[in-house]
């Protein structure tokens, strides 16, 4: 049976990130996407100009409408864009989604810079969000931000921030080593387990834009399946390796272009010719 997986996030009209890249990813691991829109973008490779959120009635509406209708076997949460907004969807996962895997990925800046959460949504996220989820994707910053703290430099401030936020009421903490400076590119996932690390190499590209949607949709993807959190951060985290090792045969814009979503397809099609 092929699973059904729910994206609410905002939009990327290049296809980079977002409800794009979240319907891209889990099209990819095998599973059935749908999308609730909150909030409409104007972006493309070098940035955003301009971000229309979305009346939080009309979020109520979309979701309450997928649930009505759909089996929902897992949940993967983005852009938010305010806090009125971050309590709907809190409300409604309450209500319709208790059991189900949801991923968090606490999306608050863009690549380029521009802020995707307002001032006022912050603690919406962590109060309402947080502990619903089945695991946050927070990167660097973000893990920062959510603590308070400055932004982590070695693995060893990584393992001390996540399990710091684990204690905000997560079912697991999976923070991404993308922005640390190293040679390679570590995960850390805190869980009531502990710790667990996951390793990879670092690919010399700019084309990295959409990696932290394109990852937590992965592992939505793959609890979605059934895979444990520790089997779905790693077979999410060596997908996403491969999208982005193979970004560079893509041809879109002149910033940071998308990963590669679909290698694994496109690979066979060339095969196949």
């Amino acid at each position: 049976m092929i699973r059904n997986v729910l994206s609410i996030a905002g939009s990327d009209p290049s296809g980079g990130a977002g409800i794009q890249a979240d319907l891209k990813a889990f099209s990819a691991r095998g599973t059935y996407g749908m999308a609730v829109l909150t909030a409409l973008t104007a972006q493309n490779t070098q940035g955003v100009t301009a971000i229309h959120a979305l009346p939080p009635e009309f979020v109520r509406a979309q979701i309450e409408a997928i649930f009505a209708d759909i089996t929902v076997d897992a949940v993967k949460i983005g852009m938010i864009a305010n806090a009125q907004i971050a309590r709907t969807v809190a409300e409604l996962l309450e209500t319709h989604a208790m059991g189900i895997p949801i991923v968090l990925d606490p999306v608050m800046v863009a690549k380029g810079g521009a802020p995707l959460l307002a001032s006022d949504a912050g603690q919406a996220v962590i109060d309402r969000l947080l502990p619903l989820a089945s695991v946050i994707t927070p990167n660097l910053p973000e893990a920062a931000v959510l603590l308070g703290e400055n932004e982590a430099k070695t693995r060893a401030e990584m393992a001390n921030q996540a399990m710091g936020l684990l204690q905000q009421g997560p079912g697991a903490v999976l923070i991404k080593g993308g922005h640390l400076a190293s040679d390679d590119s570590p995960d850390v996932l805190a869980d009531s387990g502990g710790v667990t690390w996951f390793e990879g190499p670092r690919t010399t590209t700019r084309n990295t834009h959409g990696t932290g949607c394109t990852l937590s949709s992965a592992v939505a993807a793959e609890l979605a399946k059934g895979r444990s959190m520790v089997e779905a951060v790693k077979w999410a985290k060596a997908y996403l390796a491969k999208a982005i090792n193979a970004a560079d045969t893509l041809s879109v814009g002149s910033g940071h272009g998308p990963v590669n979503h679909f290698v694994e397809l496109w690979e066979n099609e060339v095969t196949r010719r």
